[in-house]
């Protein structure tokens, strides 16, 4: 997951408009598909544009500062539209987002903590009509999330009812199924900020002050301290943040560009994450957490695909090779309904999984860009 995400307000994100104002030049970009250009330091974000046409907007961001810095697109109601993470000193990163009409942030966060300098962008106009089939893909899209929201909620109960009769054996097996469905749709899962931070935060990630609940913490107890005594109440907590992320996933906002940017977002999860060894650090279940994030950068590539085949066969070919790459290697460590401990991947292993991963990331980059074209 990414560090904690509080919920975008004025108050809990951004900092003060007199700052802000300072922030970027009082230009506007026109026509889609449009560039603005971002730069960004430890404690500034300057973006040159603050007006554009709605249709497709790509932000490219420059890092000068030190820190490695996110770039967050966020909605007028303060969701995360997408973003870029992981930007690292002196290099820089895209991302290409479909807006309408109103006025939203962009955001840079050094050290991703969620938080940092913003300036607000102000789309007006109408953008041009919608191919029919990606209004499909977009409509498909939001049953695949449906369908995994209601299959880690089931899990989730599942898992919780494990924890509070104290079956450790029982809670262990069911851990990593569980988180499955989550995985898929992560992008989506963490645009909620107030559901992300309390469900799936790591014990690295914990910020000054804040209380750990979620799945980690209830990690912690079974595959470190070894006891179950006290998480019923937690298990409940996660149950109701995911019936609560069921309620309310119907809102986010979905678009064909912000599926291809999801699905990128998915493998640098994969690749920061959980090759790493991070994610799930107590119980090692990454492998599990991979075979989800890939699943679902997957699922948004084949509902776009008709599309992208006709605009950019080379790509298509390239995505579907690569995916078929990852998925095979993933299948070497297969084991019953799961995957090995992923403490007894080695090095050389971990570093062939790196490398498949990355040779998928490259043209998965490219993939919004096309959508939007």
């Amino acid at each position: 997951m990414r560090p904690v995400r509080p919920l975008a307000t004025a108050s809990a994100v951004f900092v003060s408009f007199s700052v802000l104002s300072a922030c970027g030049k009082d230009d506007t970009v026109s026509g889609d598909g449009a560039a603005v250009e971002v730069t960004a330091t430890d404690s500034s974000c300057e973006v040159g544009a603050k007006t554009g046409a709605a249709g497709a907007t790509t932000f490219k961001m420059t890092n000068n500062g030190s820190q490695v810095n996110e770039l967050e697109i966020l909605a007028p109601d303060g969701k995360i539209v997408s973003g870029r993470e992981n930007i690292g000193p002196g290099t820089g990163a895209e991302v290409t987002v479909s807006l309408e009409a109103g006025t939203y942030r962009v955001l840079c966060s050094a050290g991703m903590t969620g938080r940092g300098p913003s300036q607000a962008f102000t789309v007006t106009g109408k953008g041009k009509a919608t191919d029919p089939r990606l209004d499909a893909a977009v409509a498909a899209y939001r049953v695949y999330i449906g369908a995994q929201v209601d299959d880690t909620l089931a899990k989730t109960k599942t898992f919780a009812a494990s924890v509070s009769k104290g079956d450790i054996a029982g809670a262990k097996a069911e851990f990593a199924p569980s988180r499955f469905g989550w995985e898929a749709i992560e992008p989506v899962a963490e645009s909620f900020g107030d559901i992300d931070p309390k469900t799936d935060t790591r014990e690295a990630d914990l910020e000054k002050g804040q209380k750990w609940t979620g799945w980690h913490q209830i990690e912690k107890a079974l595959w470190k301290t070894k006891s179950l005594k006290g998480e019923g109440p937690y298990a409940d907590d996660l149950v109701r943040n995911i019936e609560t992320l069921k309620v309310r996933v119907g809102t986010a906002s979905i678009t064909p560009t912000s599926m291809a940017n999801g699905a990128k977002e998915l493998l640098d999860e994969v690749a920061t994450g959980k090759i790493t060894g991070e994610e799930d650090t107590f119980s090692h279940t990454d492998l599990s957490d991979f075979k989800a994030n890939v699943d679902g950068a997957q699922k948004a590539f084949e509902l776009l695909k008709p599309v992208v085949q006709e605009k950019d066969a080379g790509l298509t070919g390239d995505l579907t090779d690569e995916f078929a790459k990852v998925q095979k290697l993933l299948g070497k460590y297969k084991k019953g309904d799961g995957y090995v401990s992923y403490d007894t991947v080695g090095k050389a292993q971990r570093k062939e999984l790196s490398d498949e991963v990355n040779a998928l990331g490259e043209p998965l980059s490219k993939l919004a860009g096309v959508v939007a074209r």
